[in-house]
């Protein structure tokens, strides 16, 4: 079983910044991604950002430039996703996923989300 819990959500005001942390109870690197998500009220799930086991990372358009996600190569439990420029469309539950596992290329495993609401 794989656990994920997604913490460093809040409120904040448009321009500033946060850092979202996910803490996973298997090593990340047994993934073949790890991702971030999010979900705005009425809206569906979006992909933000994504690291490989090999390190590449991608972003959606709408976050190119203002947000990072990067790893802890030391303890090799955890992401975190770096928002800056914030702006209230960023506003939404962000969820943590890790996605794929040798023999299990479909599997997909998440936390329970962390709030951000970014105001005007």
């Amino acid at each position: 079983q794989v656990q994920l819990v997604e913490s460093g959500g809040g409120l904040v005001q448009a321009g500033g910044s946060l850092r979202l942390s996910c803490v996973s109870s298997k090593v990340i690197f047994s993934f073949n991604a790890m991702t971030w998500y999010r979900q705005a009220p009425g809206k569906q799930r979006e992909l933000v950002a994504s690291i490989s086991r090999d390190g590449d990372t991608a972003f959606a358009d709408s976050v190119k430039g203002r947000f990072t996600i990067s790893r802890d190569t030391d303890k090799k439990d955890s992401v975190y996703l770096d928002m800056t420029s914030l702006k209230p469309e960023d506003t939404g539950v962000y969820f943590c996923a890790a996605e794929g596992r040798l023999g299990y290329p479909e599997a997909k495993y998440w936390g329970q989300g962390t709030q951000v609401t970014v105001s005007v």
